[in-house]
């Protein structure tokens, strides 16, 4: 078979089926209960669920929800040989489902969707085969990520996941194995390595969206992370 993405809904009414094709559902829009495997519970965006070829799953979902779903003949290497059949996806995917799903509701062209599925297999393939968070915590990282140009402090991020700065930052951790800000750290630095690579932005504009309003802190805060500073990084 060729692989396929699609959009979908479920039926509240339980379905239980297998099939001879690996699956993969990416919600968007609300949850999906599901039962494959060892695992039983939901699926929330942000988060993806495999269900293996041949594998039983049964699956509900409220009307309203939408999820992008992945037929697949085979599956790369980190989700073939992964012990967990959910996963929480990185930014870079997110935002490719974003597309997937404007583009498949206004047109039919099977060349682009072909293309848009090798795109999505070679995302699959990157992804870090991080365990399901907390939903607390799963709302604080999607407003970290969205929001890295800002000021972000930990009072802040703790009111967004409803829980008290302690408990944040020990849940946060249990759950990403990162302190909050090294987790922040992290995005930044990423995001502004990524931003040095593909564009010819000004340093000064690179620091501004990544966080950091004076240059000389985003140099040092880059240079410690990958020891190399920013403009000879660029070079």
């Amino acid at each position: 078979m060729q692989g396929n993405l699609s959009i979908r809904s479920y039926s509240t009414k339980p379905v239980s089926h297998s099939h001879d094709y690996h699956q993969l559902v990416l919600p968007l829009k609300g949850v999906i209960a599901i039962s494959v495997g060892d695992f039983q519970g939901k699926v929330a965006p942000g988060e993806c669920v495999v269900v293996k070829a041949s594998q039983t799953h049964l699956f509900t979902a409220m009307p309203e929800a939408r999820f992008v779903v992945a037929d697949m003949p085979t599956l790369p290497d980190n989700l073939a040989t992964a012990e967990r059949c959910v996963f929480a996806i990185n930014q870079s995917l997110w935002a490719f489902l974003q597309f997937v799903a404007k583009q498949l509701e206004q047109a039919v062209n099977r060349e682009l969707e072909l293309a848009m599925f090798n795109t999505f297999d070679l995302l699959l393939a990157e992804q870090i085969m991080q365990p399901k968070v907390d939903s607390r915590i799963s709302e604080a990282l999607l407003y970290i990520d969205s929001h890295l140009s800002t000021p972000l402090h930990i009072k802040h991020l703790a009111s967004i996941a409803c829980l008290s700065p302690t408990q944040f930052k020990l849940l946060f951790k249990q759950q990403t194995g990162l302190t909050v800000m090294n987790y922040v750290t992290k995005q930044r630095m990423e995001k502004a390595q990524a931003l040095l690579s593909h564009t010819d932005y000004p340093l000064q504009r690179i620091s501004e969206l990544v966080g950091y309003n004076e240059l000389s802190s985003f140099s040092r805060s880059f240079s410690k992370y990958f020891g190399l500073s920013p403009s000879k990084f660029k070079k």
